[in-house]
C-alpha cells in the first residue's frame, strides 16, 4: 500500500475532523475503525505502522486468524474504567440535540486516537462489527474489545452467560434496525426500549451504546434522518438512567456517508473502502469450532 495508504488515511482523518468541527464537536471524540474484512495481514501490518490501532472484522474466524499473527491488546478480564475520552456520546443530552465530554469508560480500544504521524501501537484492538452467530459466541467472548452488532436478546443472554463463566465483562453495542428493513438485523426501536433495562441487569456484558446501518441511498445526505434517529434513541435511553447501560458510543457511518454520521453524533465510524480500496476475493481463513 505504501504512501497511497497513508494518503488515504490522512484524507479520511481530515474529513472526520472537518465534519466534527462543522457540528461543533471535538474531533478527538470520533474514533476510526478500519474495516479489515478480506484485507491481508501484510496490509494490516502496514496500516498499523501508519497509526491505525482499531480494526473491525465481520467474521470471528477471520479475526482470530489475524490476531494470531498480529497480536491483540489485552482487554479481557474484570471490568475496568479507562481514562475519559473527550467528546464521546456518554454526555448526550436528553433531547438528543448535543453531546458533552464524558467520564470514565470501559476500554474499547478507541478512546485514545493516534495523532497524524504518530507511531504504530504496540498492540492492536479488534472490534467485531458483523452479526455474531450464536455458535461463535464461545470463540468471541473476551477476544474483542467491543462487539458492535448484538442484534437480539438471545445473543445478549448467551454472551452474558459465557462472560460470567469466564469471569469477564464483555463490552457491547446494540444494533438497531432504524428503518425497519426486513433484510437487516437489529432491534426495532420499540423493542430496544422495551428490552434494554433487562439487558442492563446482565452482569457479564456492559451495554456502551448503539449501532446502525442505514438503508442504501444515492446521496450521503439521505442517510441523515436515520443517523439522527439513532442519536435520538440513544438520548431517550440515556434519559432513563438504566444501571449497567450507557450511551457513550454511537457506531454509525461508513465510507460513503461517515461525514454525515459524524455531524449527527457518531463516535465510531467504520471505514473500509475509503482506506483499503475495493475488496478482492476473500481469503480462506481457518474456521472456528462451533460451541
Amino acid at each position: 500500500m505504501g504512501d497511497d495508504f497513508k494518503s488515504r488515511l490522512d484524507a479520511v482523518r481530515a474529513r472526520i475532523e472537518r465534519a466534527a468541527r462543522r457540528a461543533g464537536r471535538d474531533p478527538g471524540g470520533v474514533a476510526l475503525v478500519a474495516v479489515s474484512k478480506s484485507v491481508s495481514v501484510e496490509c494490516l501490518r502496514e496500516a498499523a505502522a501508519c497509526g491505525c490501532r482499531v480494526f473491525g472484522e465481520n467474521r470471528v474466524q477471520e479475526a482470530l486468524a489475524k490476531m494470531e499473527v498480529l497480536g491483540a491488546r489485552a482487554h479481557a478480564g474484570k471490568e475496568s474504567e479507562a481514562p475519559a475520552a473527550p467528546g464521546r456520546a456518554r454526555g448526550i443530552e436528553e433531547d438528543g440535540a448535543s453531546w458533552r465530554t464524558g467520564g470514565g469508560r470501559v476500554q474499547t480500544g478507541a478512546s485514545e486516537p493516534i495523532p497524524m504521524g504518530g507511531r504504530a501501537p504496540d498492540k492492536i484492538n479488534w472490534h467485531l462489527i458483523g452479526p455474531l452467530q450464536t455458535n461463535k459466541i464461545k470463540a468471541a467472548v473476551g477476544r474483542f474489545a467491543l462487539l458492535h452488532a448484538v442484534d437480539r436478546l438471545e445473543v445478549a443472554e448467551r454472551l452474558d452467560r459465557m462472560a460470567r463463566e469466564r469471569g469477564l465483562t464483555q463490552a457491547i453495542l446494540l444494533e438497531v434496525n432504524v428503518a425497519g428493513e426486513k433484510t437487516k438485523h437489529g432491534f426495532s426501536p420499540d423493542e430496544l426500549v422495551r428490552l434494554i433495562e433487562r439487558m442492563g441487569a446482565f452482569q457479564g456484558i456492559r451495554v456502551l451504546g448503539l449501532m446502525a446501518i442505514p438503508p442504501v441511498v444515492e446521496a450521503p445526505e439521505e442517510a441523515r434522518p436515520f443517523f439522527r434517529r439513532l442519536r435520538m434513541l440513544a438520548a431517550e435511553v440515556q434519559a432513563r438512567r438504566i444501571p449497567g447501560v450507557t450511551m457513550r458510543e454511537l457506531s454509525m457511518g461508513m465510507s460513503g456517508d461517515f461525514e454525515v454520521a459524524v455531524e449527527e453524533g457518531a463516535t465510531l465510524v467504520r471505514i473500509g473502502t475509503a482506506l483499503f480500496g475495493p475488496r478482492e476475493a476473500e481469503t480462506d481463513f481457518k474456521s472456528v469450532p462451533e460451541s
